[in-house]
């Protein structure tokens, strides 16, 4: 696959939100970038809370500005809290270091990321990789 389609990244949302269901999740927002970083597409569950579109795309940024799941971000920012905060401040505060962002990859190559938020970081994070999964596609959430 050469680039993220449209197509594909509704069987990515249309499947985290089976998992959500599935689960018995609360509420939860879905943002897909491509590898550019371009919103490919987001949606929300009926009863999110305010922030949570901005979280969910704090998410998946993160994952692709640093090249890593934001399990693996979140990790870095325990041991390195002003390398990612310095990080941070040149991404003018869109990176949101916490799991729930995870990188789709078809072999080597990088075609996006997921992110989610609504539910605990690690519920949001099963959603985002069972999305992926569902696409036929790699799931690196750090």
């Amino acid at each position: 696959m050469a680039e993220l389609t449209l197509d594909v990244a509704r069987t990515i949302l249309d499947a985290a939100l089976a998992k959500a269901g599935a689960l018995k999740l609360k509420p939860l927002v879905i943002a897909i970038l491509d590898a550019r970083g371009a919103l490919k597409l987001t949606a929300a569950q009926d009863g999110t809370s305010l922030m949570r579109a901005e979280i969910a795309t704090g998410k998946a940024f993160g994952a692709l500005a640093m090249g890593m799941g934001s399990r693996a971000l979140f990790q870095r920012a325990q041991e390195q809290a002003y390398f990612v905060d310095a990080v941070n401040a040149l991404a003018q505060g869109r990176l949101v270091p916490v799991p729930g962002g995870v990188l789709i990859k078809d072999g080597d190559r990088l075609l996006g990321a997921v992110g989610v938020s609504g539910d605990t970081s690690d519920n949001d994070e099963a959603c985002a990789i069972a999305g992926i999964e569902a696409a036929g596609l790699q799931a690196n959430p750090g």
